[in-house]
Protein backbone atom coordinates (compact mmCIF):
# COMPACT_ATOMS: atom_id res chain seq x y z
CA UNK A 1 0.00 0.00 0.00
CA UNK A 2 1.33 3.44 -0.94
CA UNK A 3 2.06 5.84 1.89
CA UNK A 4 -0.72 8.16 0.68
CA UNK A 5 -3.42 5.47 0.90
CA UNK A 6 -5.50 4.50 3.89
CA UNK A 7 -6.67 1.08 5.05
CA UNK A 8 -9.90 1.71 6.91
CA UNK A 9 -10.41 -1.99 7.63
CA UNK A 10 -7.52 -2.09 10.12
CA UNK A 11 -8.20 0.82 12.47
CA UNK A 12 -11.72 1.50 13.83
CA UNK A 13 -10.91 5.22 13.95
CA UNK A 14 -9.84 5.12 10.33
CA UNK A 15 -13.08 3.35 9.45
CA UNK A 16 -15.07 6.07 11.20
CA UNK A 17 -13.17 8.73 9.28
CA UNK A 18 -13.73 6.79 6.06
CA UNK A 19 -17.49 6.84 6.56
CA UNK A 20 -17.38 10.51 7.49
CA UNK A 21 -15.38 11.43 4.40
CA UNK A 22 -17.58 9.29 2.15
CA UNK A 23 -20.61 11.24 3.32
CA UNK A 24 -18.72 14.48 2.77
CA UNK A 25 -17.88 13.51 -0.80
CA UNK A 26 -21.52 12.78 -1.54
CA UNK A 27 -22.61 16.13 -0.13
CA UNK A 28 -19.93 18.06 -2.05
CA UNK A 29 -20.92 16.37 -5.31
CA UNK A 30 -24.57 17.21 -4.67
CA UNK A 31 -23.73 20.88 -5.25
CA UNK A 32 -25.10 21.93 -1.86
CA UNK A 33 -21.79 23.10 -0.43
CA UNK A 34 -21.00 26.02 -2.70
CA UNK A 35 -24.27 27.83 -2.03
CA UNK A 36 -23.69 27.57 1.72
CA UNK A 37 -20.14 28.90 1.31
CA UNK A 38 -21.43 31.95 -0.53
CA UNK A 39 -24.09 32.57 2.13
CA UNK A 40 -21.45 32.45 4.86
CA UNK A 41 -19.14 34.79 2.98
CA UNK A 42 -21.95 37.34 2.75
CA UNK A 43 -22.30 37.26 6.53
CA UNK A 44 -18.53 37.45 6.96
CA UNK A 45 -18.44 40.64 4.86
CA UNK A 46 -20.74 42.26 7.44
CA UNK A 47 -18.43 41.28 10.29
CA UNK A 48 -15.44 42.56 8.35
CA UNK A 49 -17.26 45.88 7.97
CA UNK A 50 -18.01 45.87 11.70
CA UNK A 51 -14.34 45.21 12.42
CA UNK A 52 -13.29 48.13 10.22
CA UNK A 53 -15.76 50.37 12.04
CA UNK A 54 -14.53 49.29 15.48
CA UNK A 55 -10.91 49.94 14.55
CA UNK A 56 -11.42 53.15 12.59
CA UNK A 57 -14.88 54.68 13.23
CA UNK A 58 -15.54 55.21 16.95
CA UNK A 59 -18.92 56.85 16.32
CA UNK A 60 -20.94 54.35 14.26
CA UNK A 61 -19.36 50.97 14.99
CA UNK A 62 -22.32 49.74 17.10
CA UNK A 63 -24.76 49.98 14.19
CA UNK A 64 -22.34 48.11 11.97
CA UNK A 65 -21.96 45.35 14.56
CA UNK A 66 -25.74 45.12 14.96
CA UNK A 67 -26.17 44.58 11.20
CA UNK A 68 -23.64 41.75 11.32
CA UNK A 69 -25.15 40.03 14.35
CA UNK A 70 -28.65 40.30 12.87
CA UNK A 71 -27.64 38.67 9.59
CA UNK A 72 -29.86 35.91 8.22
CA UNK A 73 -27.96 32.86 9.49
CA UNK A 74 -28.35 29.54 7.66
CA UNK A 75 -30.59 26.83 9.03
CA UNK A 76 -29.34 25.20 12.20
CA UNK A 77 -26.95 27.89 13.44
CA UNK A 78 -28.00 29.51 16.68
CA UNK A 79 -26.25 31.46 19.38
CA UNK A 80 -27.62 33.46 22.30
CA UNK A 81 -26.84 37.13 21.75
CA UNK A 82 -29.46 39.27 23.51
CA UNK A 83 -27.26 39.82 26.59
CA UNK A 84 -24.31 40.54 24.31
CA UNK A 85 -26.41 43.09 22.37
CA UNK A 86 -27.43 44.80 25.58
CA UNK A 87 -23.85 44.85 26.90
CA UNK A 88 -22.19 46.55 23.93
CA UNK A 89 -25.01 49.11 23.63
CA UNK A 90 -24.96 50.02 27.32
CA UNK A 91 -21.16 49.85 27.70
CA UNK A 92 -19.82 51.13 24.37
CA UNK A 93 -16.35 52.09 25.61
CA UNK A 94 -15.72 48.76 27.34
CA UNK A 95 -17.21 46.82 24.43
CA UNK A 96 -15.13 48.62 21.82
CA UNK A 97 -12.01 47.98 23.87
CA UNK A 98 -12.80 44.26 24.04
CA UNK A 99 -13.60 44.07 20.31
CA UNK A 100 -10.35 45.82 19.44
CA UNK A 101 -8.56 43.03 21.32
CA UNK A 102 -9.99 40.30 19.13
CA UNK A 103 -9.97 42.32 15.90
CA UNK A 104 -6.60 44.05 16.31
CA UNK A 105 -4.28 44.48 13.34
CA UNK A 106 -1.37 43.32 15.48
CA UNK A 107 0.15 39.93 14.77
CA UNK A 108 -1.25 37.85 17.62
CA UNK A 109 -1.79 34.14 18.00
CA UNK A 110 -5.36 32.84 18.21
CA UNK A 111 -4.85 32.12 21.91
CA UNK A 112 -3.68 35.67 22.58
CA UNK A 113 -6.61 37.21 20.73
CA UNK A 114 -9.21 35.05 22.46
CA UNK A 115 -7.67 35.39 25.91
CA UNK A 116 -7.40 39.18 25.63
CA UNK A 117 -11.01 39.46 24.47
CA UNK A 118 -12.29 37.05 27.16
CA UNK A 119 -10.63 39.08 29.90
CA UNK A 120 -12.65 42.13 28.83
CA UNK A 121 -15.93 40.23 28.28
CA UNK A 122 -17.96 40.22 31.52
CA UNK A 123 -20.05 37.22 32.49
CA UNK A 124 -23.27 39.19 32.09
CA UNK A 125 -22.50 39.80 28.38
CA UNK A 126 -23.22 36.19 27.45
CA UNK A 127 -26.29 34.17 28.38
CA UNK A 128 -25.33 31.70 31.13
CA UNK A 129 -22.93 32.77 33.88
CA UNK A 130 -20.41 29.98 33.44
CA UNK A 131 -21.12 28.82 29.93
CA UNK A 132 -17.75 28.67 28.19
CA UNK A 133 -19.27 26.95 25.18
CA UNK A 134 -21.63 29.82 24.47
CA UNK A 135 -18.88 32.41 25.02
CA UNK A 136 -16.66 30.47 22.62
CA UNK A 137 -19.39 30.40 19.97
CA UNK A 138 -19.72 34.20 20.21
CA UNK A 139 -15.93 34.50 19.85
CA UNK A 140 -15.99 32.26 16.76
CA UNK A 141 -18.70 34.42 15.18
CA UNK A 142 -16.67 37.60 15.75
CA UNK A 143 -13.49 36.05 14.33
CA UNK A 144 -15.27 35.66 11.00
CA UNK A 145 -14.46 39.33 10.54
CA UNK A 146 -10.77 38.47 10.10
CA UNK A 147 -10.97 35.64 7.56
CA UNK A 148 -14.00 33.34 7.37
CA UNK A 149 -12.07 30.63 5.51
CA UNK A 150 -9.57 30.46 8.34
CA UNK A 151 -12.00 31.27 11.16
CA UNK A 152 -15.42 29.77 10.34
CA UNK A 153 -18.31 30.13 12.81
CA UNK A 154 -18.50 27.19 15.22
CA UNK A 155 -21.13 25.79 17.55
CA UNK A 156 -18.80 24.30 20.14
CA UNK A 157 -21.26 22.10 21.99
CA UNK A 158 -22.35 20.37 18.82
CA UNK A 159 -18.76 19.62 17.83
CA UNK A 160 -18.66 17.15 20.71
CA UNK A 161 -20.91 14.85 18.67
CA UNK A 162 -18.49 14.70 15.73
CA UNK A 163 -15.58 14.12 18.09
CA UNK A 164 -17.37 11.00 19.35
CA UNK A 165 -18.32 9.71 15.92
CA UNK A 166 -14.84 10.04 14.43
CA UNK A 167 -12.80 9.07 17.49
CA UNK A 168 -11.29 12.55 17.72
CA UNK A 169 -10.27 13.28 21.35
CA UNK A 170 -12.36 15.60 23.49
CA UNK A 171 -10.67 18.84 24.65
CA UNK A 172 -8.67 18.48 27.84
CA UNK A 173 -10.57 21.31 29.52
CA UNK A 174 -13.99 22.83 28.97
CA UNK A 175 -13.28 25.93 31.02
CA UNK A 176 -11.11 27.88 28.61
CA UNK A 177 -12.49 29.53 25.47
CA UNK A 178 -9.16 29.44 23.60
CA UNK A 179 -8.77 25.70 24.27
CA UNK A 180 -12.29 24.90 23.08
CA UNK A 181 -11.94 27.03 19.95
CA UNK A 182 -8.50 25.82 18.90
CA UNK A 183 -9.51 22.21 19.56
CA UNK A 184 -12.43 22.60 17.12
CA UNK A 185 -10.13 24.15 14.51
CA UNK A 186 -7.77 21.20 15.02
CA UNK A 187 -10.62 18.84 14.24
CA UNK A 188 -11.38 20.71 11.00
CA UNK A 189 -7.69 20.53 10.00
CA UNK A 190 -7.70 16.78 10.71
CA UNK A 191 -10.89 16.41 8.66
CA UNK A 192 -9.23 18.16 5.70
CA UNK A 193 -6.23 15.81 5.93
CA UNK A 194 -8.38 12.68 6.25
CA UNK A 195 -10.44 13.78 3.25
CA UNK A 196 -7.34 14.51 1.16
CA UNK A 197 -5.93 11.06 1.96
CA UNK A 198 -9.13 9.58 0.50
CA UNK A 199 -9.20 11.74 -2.64
CA UNK A 200 -11.75 14.29 -1.42
CA UNK A 201 -10.77 17.96 -1.67
CA UNK A 202 -11.83 20.43 1.01
CA UNK A 203 -10.39 23.83 0.18
CA UNK A 204 -10.31 25.34 3.64
CA UNK A 205 -11.76 25.18 7.14
CA UNK A 206 -14.99 26.85 6.02
CA UNK A 207 -15.65 23.98 3.58
CA UNK A 208 -14.92 21.45 6.33
CA UNK A 209 -17.10 23.23 8.89
CA UNK A 210 -20.08 23.54 6.53
CA UNK A 211 -19.90 19.83 5.74
CA UNK A 212 -19.96 19.10 9.48
CA UNK A 213 -22.82 21.56 9.85
CA UNK A 214 -24.77 19.74 7.13
CA UNK A 215 -24.34 16.42 8.92
CA UNK A 216 -25.49 17.85 12.24
CA UNK A 217 -28.68 19.27 10.72
CA UNK A 218 -29.74 16.97 7.91
CA UNK A 219 -27.90 13.68 8.05
CA UNK A 220 -28.34 10.41 9.94
CA UNK A 221 -24.57 9.90 10.22
CA UNK A 222 -24.24 11.56 13.60
CA UNK A 223 -27.35 10.26 15.33
CA UNK A 224 -26.11 8.40 18.39
CA UNK A 225 -29.04 5.96 18.43
CA UNK A 226 -30.29 5.57 14.86
CA UNK A 227 -33.57 3.71 14.58
CA UNK A 228 -33.91 0.75 12.20
CA UNK A 229 -35.61 1.62 8.91
CA UNK A 230 -39.36 1.13 8.70
CA UNK A 231 -40.37 -2.22 7.19
CA UNK A 232 -43.84 -1.22 6.00
CA UNK A 233 -45.43 1.94 4.67
CA UNK A 234 -47.75 1.96 7.68
CA UNK A 235 -44.76 1.80 10.05
CA UNK A 236 -43.12 4.65 8.16
CA UNK A 237 -46.30 6.70 8.44
CA UNK A 238 -46.35 6.15 12.20
CA UNK A 239 -42.70 7.19 12.43
CA UNK A 240 -43.36 10.37 10.43
CA UNK A 241 -46.63 11.07 12.31
CA UNK A 242 -48.49 11.16 9.00
CA UNK A 243 -51.38 9.08 7.72
CA UNK A 244 -50.61 5.93 5.76
CA UNK A 245 -53.22 7.05 3.20
CA UNK A 246 -51.20 10.21 2.55
CA UNK A 247 -47.98 8.26 1.94
CA UNK A 248 -49.86 5.75 -0.21
CA UNK A 249 -51.15 8.59 -2.37
CA UNK A 250 -47.62 9.99 -2.73
CA UNK A 251 -46.32 6.57 -3.74
CA UNK A 252 -49.09 6.17 -6.34
CA UNK A 253 -48.38 9.57 -7.87
CA UNK A 254 -44.63 8.93 -7.86
CA UNK A 255 -44.94 5.60 -9.64
CA UNK A 256 -47.32 7.11 -12.19
CA UNK A 257 -45.27 10.10 -13.36
CA UNK A 258 -41.89 9.30 -11.72
CA UNK A 259 -41.52 12.97 -10.71
CA UNK A 260 -43.21 14.73 -7.81
CA UNK A 261 -42.66 17.94 -5.87
CA UNK A 262 -43.50 18.57 -2.22
CA UNK A 263 -44.54 22.22 -1.88
CA UNK A 264 -45.41 24.33 1.14
CA UNK A 265 -44.18 26.87 3.69
CA UNK A 266 -40.90 26.28 5.55
CA UNK A 267 -40.86 23.97 8.55
CA UNK A 268 -43.45 21.53 7.24
CA UNK A 269 -41.11 18.54 6.93
CA UNK A 270 -40.92 18.38 3.13
CA UNK A 271 -37.24 17.44 2.92
CA UNK A 272 -37.40 15.11 5.92
CA UNK A 273 -40.35 13.17 4.50
CA UNK A 274 -38.76 13.08 1.04
CA UNK A 275 -35.58 11.49 2.43
CA UNK A 276 -37.44 9.03 4.66
CA UNK A 277 -39.80 7.94 1.88
CA UNK A 278 -37.02 7.61 -0.69
CA UNK A 279 -34.90 5.51 1.68
CA UNK A 280 -37.89 3.27 2.35
CA UNK A 281 -38.87 2.79 -1.30
CA UNK A 282 -35.27 2.33 -2.45
CA UNK A 283 -34.57 -0.16 0.35
CA UNK A 284 -30.97 1.12 0.49
CA UNK A 285 -29.52 4.50 1.38
CA UNK A 286 -26.90 4.33 -1.38
CA UNK A 287 -29.68 4.33 -3.98
CA UNK A 288 -30.71 7.84 -2.94
CA UNK A 289 -28.87 10.94 -4.23
CA UNK A 290 -29.52 14.34 -2.65
CA UNK A 291 -28.82 17.63 -4.41
CA UNK A 292 -29.77 21.17 -3.43
CA UNK A 293 -30.42 23.89 -6.00
CA UNK A 294 -29.37 27.51 -5.46
CA UNK A 295 -29.20 30.63 -7.68
CA UNK A 296 -25.68 29.94 -8.95
CA UNK A 297 -26.37 26.24 -9.68
CA UNK A 298 -26.08 25.47 -13.39
CA UNK A 299 -26.48 22.70 -15.95
CA UNK A 300 -22.75 22.03 -15.70
CA UNK A 301 -23.17 21.32 -11.97
CA UNK A 302 -26.31 19.20 -12.32
CA UNK A 303 -25.81 17.21 -15.53
CA UNK A 304 -22.31 17.46 -16.99
CA UNK A 305 -19.69 20.12 -17.49
CA UNK A 306 -16.05 21.09 -17.24
CA UNK A 307 -14.89 21.32 -13.64
CA UNK A 308 -11.59 22.57 -12.14
CA UNK A 309 -9.12 19.80 -11.41
CA UNK A 310 -5.44 19.08 -10.88
CA UNK A 311 -3.83 17.41 -13.89
CA UNK A 312 -1.31 14.57 -13.75
CA UNK A 313 1.46 17.16 -14.11
CA UNK A 314 0.23 18.90 -10.97
CA UNK A 315 -1.10 21.91 -12.85
CA UNK A 316 -4.59 23.38 -12.58
CA UNK A 317 -6.88 22.47 -15.45
CA UNK A 318 -10.40 21.44 -16.38
CA UNK A 319 -11.99 18.04 -16.77
CA UNK A 320 -15.37 16.96 -18.14
CA UNK A 321 -17.27 15.51 -15.18
CA UNK A 322 -20.74 14.08 -14.68
CA UNK A 323 -23.04 15.82 -12.21
CA UNK A 324 -25.42 14.17 -9.72
CA UNK A 325 -28.13 13.56 -12.34
CA UNK A 326 -25.91 11.54 -14.67
CA UNK A 327 -24.26 9.70 -11.77
CA UNK A 328 -27.65 8.76 -10.35
CA UNK A 329 -28.78 7.61 -13.80
CA UNK A 330 -25.65 5.49 -14.17
CA UNK A 331 -26.24 3.82 -10.80
CA UNK A 332 -29.89 3.17 -11.72
CA UNK A 333 -28.87 1.42 -14.96
CA UNK A 334 -26.64 -0.95 -12.98
CA UNK A 335 -29.69 -2.20 -11.06
CA UNK A 336 -32.65 -2.13 -13.48
CA UNK A 337 -34.87 -4.05 -11.04
CA UNK A 338 -34.22 -1.65 -8.13
CA UNK A 339 -35.65 1.80 -7.53
CA UNK A 340 -33.23 4.73 -7.39
CA UNK A 341 -34.10 8.25 -6.27
CA UNK A 342 -32.81 11.74 -6.97
CA UNK A 343 -33.92 14.25 -4.32
CA UNK A 344 -33.77 17.91 -5.35
CA UNK A 345 -34.07 20.15 -2.31
CA UNK A 346 -35.21 23.76 -2.88
CA UNK A 347 -35.85 22.95 -6.54
CA UNK A 348 -37.29 26.39 -7.29
CA UNK A 349 -34.20 28.25 -6.02
CA UNK A 350 -32.38 27.39 -9.23
CA UNK A 351 -32.95 28.72 -12.74
CA UNK A 352 -34.76 25.56 -13.82
CA UNK A 353 -34.61 26.13 -17.56
CA UNK A 354 -30.86 26.72 -17.23
CA UNK A 355 -30.22 23.79 -14.88
CA UNK A 356 -32.22 21.16 -16.79
CA UNK A 357 -31.49 22.37 -20.31
CA UNK A 358 -32.45 19.80 -22.92
CA UNK A 359 -33.19 17.29 -20.14
CA UNK A 360 -36.59 18.92 -19.65
CA UNK A 361 -37.66 16.83 -22.65
CA UNK A 362 -36.67 13.58 -20.96
CA UNK A 363 -38.73 14.30 -17.85
CA UNK A 364 -41.83 13.87 -19.99
CA UNK A 365 -40.55 11.22 -22.41
CA UNK A 366 -38.69 8.54 -20.46
CA UNK A 367 -38.69 6.21 -23.48
CA UNK A 368 -36.83 8.72 -25.68
CA UNK A 369 -33.17 9.70 -25.99
CA UNK A 370 -31.58 13.09 -26.59
CA UNK A 371 -28.16 14.38 -27.54
CA UNK A 372 -26.58 16.15 -24.60
CA UNK A 373 -24.86 19.52 -24.61
CA UNK A 374 -21.53 17.98 -23.52
CA UNK A 375 -21.81 14.64 -25.29
CA UNK A 376 -18.50 12.92 -25.91
CA UNK A 377 -17.35 11.47 -29.23
CA UNK A 378 -18.87 8.04 -29.81
CA UNK A 379 -21.15 8.27 -26.78
CA UNK A 380 -24.78 7.18 -27.14
CA UNK A 381 -27.56 9.69 -26.73
CA UNK A 382 -28.80 10.02 -23.18
CA UNK A 383 -32.04 8.69 -21.69
CA UNK A 384 -33.42 8.85 -18.16
CA UNK A 385 -33.78 5.33 -16.74
CA UNK A 386 -37.36 4.37 -15.90
CA UNK A 387 -36.25 3.22 -12.45
CA UNK A 388 -34.89 6.65 -11.50
CA UNK A 389 -37.49 8.63 -9.58
CA UNK A 390 -37.23 12.34 -8.79
CA UNK A 391 -38.61 14.04 -5.66
CA UNK A 392 -38.28 17.80 -5.40
CA UNK A 393 -39.09 20.13 -2.51
CA UNK A 394 -40.28 23.69 -2.98
CA UNK A 395 -40.61 26.48 -0.43
CA UNK A 396 -43.67 28.54 -1.36
CA UNK A 397 -43.00 31.24 1.26
CA UNK A 398 -40.16 32.86 -0.69
CA UNK A 399 -41.92 35.40 -2.90
CA UNK A 400 -38.92 35.70 -5.22
CA UNK A 401 -38.95 32.02 -6.20
CA UNK A 402 -42.47 30.79 -5.46
CA UNK A 403 -43.52 30.58 -9.10
CA UNK A 404 -42.32 27.91 -11.49
CA UNK A 405 -42.98 27.72 -15.20
CA UNK A 406 -45.79 25.68 -16.73
CA UNK A 407 -43.34 23.34 -18.42
CA UNK A 408 -42.17 22.13 -15.02
CA UNK A 409 -45.68 21.89 -13.62
CA UNK A 410 -46.72 19.67 -16.52
CA UNK A 411 -43.90 17.24 -15.79
CA UNK A 412 -44.38 16.89 -12.02
CA UNK A 413 -47.20 16.05 -9.67
CA UNK A 414 -47.38 18.59 -6.85
CA UNK A 415 -48.20 17.55 -3.28
CA UNK A 416 -49.00 20.17 -0.67
CA UNK A 417 -47.51 20.24 2.84
CA UNK A 418 -49.40 22.94 4.72
CA UNK A 419 -49.55 23.49 8.50
CA UNK A 420 -53.29 24.27 8.57
CA UNK A 421 -54.34 21.26 6.49
CA UNK A 422 -54.20 17.53 7.14
CA UNK A 423 -52.01 15.59 7.48
CA UNK A 424 -49.43 18.22 8.56
CA UNK A 425 -51.95 20.08 10.72
CA UNK A 426 -51.69 17.80 13.75
CA UNK A 427 -48.07 16.67 13.43
CA UNK A 428 -46.73 18.94 16.19
CA UNK A 429 -49.50 17.94 18.60
CA UNK A 430 -48.81 14.25 17.91
CA UNK A 431 -45.07 14.76 18.37
CA UNK A 432 -45.51 16.53 21.71
CA UNK A 433 -47.74 13.70 22.90
CA UNK A 434 -45.29 11.07 21.68
CA UNK A 435 -42.47 12.79 23.60
CA UNK A 436 -44.65 13.02 26.74
CA UNK A 437 -44.41 16.81 26.70
CA UNK A 438 -47.88 17.39 28.11
CA UNK A 439 -46.83 20.70 29.69
CA UNK A 440 -45.91 21.99 26.23
CA UNK A 441 -49.07 20.94 24.40
CA UNK A 442 -50.00 24.60 24.37
CA UNK A 443 -47.16 25.23 21.89
CA UNK A 444 -49.33 23.59 19.23
CA UNK A 445 -52.21 25.89 20.26
CA UNK A 446 -49.90 28.93 19.96
CA UNK A 447 -48.79 27.89 16.48
CA UNK A 448 -52.41 27.36 15.40
CA UNK A 449 -53.32 30.79 16.77
CA UNK A 450 -50.39 32.44 14.96
CA UNK A 451 -51.32 30.72 11.70
CA UNK A 452 -54.87 32.00 12.06
CA UNK A 453 -53.41 35.53 12.22
CA UNK A 454 -51.52 34.76 8.99
CA UNK A 455 -54.48 33.25 7.14
CA UNK A 456 -54.59 36.06 4.57
CA UNK A 457 -51.16 34.87 3.36
CA UNK A 458 -51.39 31.08 3.42
CA UNK A 459 -47.78 30.63 2.27
CA UNK A 460 -46.59 32.46 5.39
CA UNK A 461 -47.87 29.77 7.77
CA UNK A 462 -45.55 28.50 10.53
CA UNK A 463 -44.62 24.83 10.21
CA UNK A 464 -44.29 22.31 13.06
CA UNK A 465 -40.64 21.44 12.41
CA UNK A 466 -39.42 24.58 14.17
CA UNK A 467 -40.28 22.96 17.50
CA UNK A 468 -39.72 19.25 16.83
CA UNK A 469 -36.33 19.15 18.51
CA UNK A 470 -34.85 16.82 21.09
CA UNK A 471 -34.66 18.35 24.55
CA UNK A 472 -37.49 20.78 23.89
CA UNK A 473 -38.46 22.76 26.99
CA UNK A 474 -40.03 26.14 27.72
CA UNK A 475 -36.72 27.95 27.47
CA UNK A 476 -35.99 26.42 24.09
CA UNK A 477 -39.50 27.28 22.85
CA UNK A 478 -38.86 30.93 23.73
CA UNK A 479 -35.50 30.87 21.94
CA UNK A 480 -36.99 29.33 18.81
CA UNK A 481 -39.85 31.81 18.79
CA UNK A 482 -37.58 34.81 19.27
CA UNK A 483 -34.75 33.83 16.91
CA UNK A 484 -36.54 31.79 14.21
CA UNK A 485 -40.29 32.40 14.14
CA UNK A 486 -40.44 36.13 14.90
CA UNK A 487 -37.76 37.16 12.35
CA UNK A 488 -39.68 35.13 9.74
CA UNK A 489 -42.99 36.82 10.67
CA UNK A 490 -41.37 40.26 10.70
CA UNK A 491 -40.09 39.70 7.18
CA UNK A 492 -43.52 38.61 5.93
CA UNK A 493 -45.25 41.57 7.62
CA UNK A 494 -42.49 44.10 7.06
CA UNK A 495 -43.61 47.62 7.98
CA UNK A 496 -46.85 46.55 9.70
CA UNK A 497 -45.80 46.98 13.34
CA UNK A 498 -49.34 46.65 14.70
CA UNK A 499 -49.73 43.16 13.23
CA UNK A 500 -46.20 42.13 14.17
CA UNK A 501 -46.85 43.03 17.82
CA UNK A 502 -49.71 40.51 17.90
CA UNK A 503 -47.16 37.69 17.54
CA UNK A 504 -45.64 38.14 20.98
CA UNK A 505 -45.29 34.61 22.42
CA UNK A 506 -46.80 35.40 25.80
CA UNK A 507 -49.68 37.29 24.22
CA UNK A 508 -50.48 34.35 21.96
CA UNK A 509 -50.28 32.02 24.97
CA UNK A 510 -53.31 33.67 26.54
CA UNK A 511 -56.76 32.09 26.20
CA UNK A 512 -55.60 28.86 24.58
CA UNK A 513 -56.98 25.36 25.36
CA UNK A 514 -53.72 24.22 26.98
CA UNK A 515 -52.21 27.21 28.87
CA UNK A 516 -48.44 27.44 29.27
CA UNK A 517 -47.00 28.81 32.50
CA UNK A 518 -44.02 31.01 31.65
CA UNK A 519 -42.17 31.34 34.97
CA UNK A 520 -39.14 33.60 34.64
CA UNK A 521 -37.70 32.67 38.05
CA UNK A 522 -37.77 28.98 37.17
CA UNK A 523 -36.05 29.68 33.87
CA UNK A 524 -33.23 31.51 35.63
CA UNK A 525 -32.77 28.57 38.00
CA UNK A 526 -32.65 26.22 35.01
CA UNK A 527 -29.99 28.41 33.38
CA UNK A 528 -27.78 28.16 36.45
CA UNK A 529 -28.31 24.39 36.66
CA UNK A 530 -27.34 24.05 32.99
CA UNK A 531 -24.24 26.16 33.55
CA UNK A 532 -23.18 24.04 36.53
CA UNK A 533 -23.67 20.93 34.39
CA UNK A 534 -21.29 22.20 31.72
CA UNK A 535 -23.67 24.28 29.59
CA UNK A 536 -25.08 21.31 27.71
CA UNK A 537 -28.24 23.17 26.69
CA UNK A 538 -26.74 26.57 25.95
CA UNK A 539 -26.88 26.13 22.19
CA UNK A 540 -29.66 23.58 21.93
CA UNK A 541 -31.26 24.33 18.62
Amino acid sequence: MDSGETDDSVDPKASAWGKFVSKADKFINSGGLEGKVQDMREIAYKFAAAREAVLCSPDDWADSLKRALNAQWPKGFHFIRENFDQWYRENPDDARKALRMIWTDRSLSDTERISAFSEHLPQKAVYGKRSRRTRTTVIAVLLMGLDVEKYPPLMIRRFEYVYKRTGYPQPKTKNDEAVLYEHALGFLDQFIEEARARGVHLRHRLDAQLVVWHFLNDDDLLKLDPRPPAKTLKALAEELLLSSEFLEEIRTLLYDKRQIIFQGPPGTGKTYVAQALANYLAAAEDRVTLVQFHPSYAYEDFARGFRPTITESGQAGFELQDGPLLRAAQEARKEPDAKHFLLIDEINRGNLAKVFGELYFLLEYRDKTIRMQYQQEGEDDFALPKNLYIIGTMNTADRSIALVDLALRRRFYFIEFHPVNDPVKNVLRKWLKKKNLDDLEGVADVVDKANDLLKDDRHAAIGPSYFMKEGLDKRMVERIWKHSVLPYVEERLFGDENRINRFNLRTLSQNIPNPISWNKDEEQKEDEMDDNAGGVKDEAN
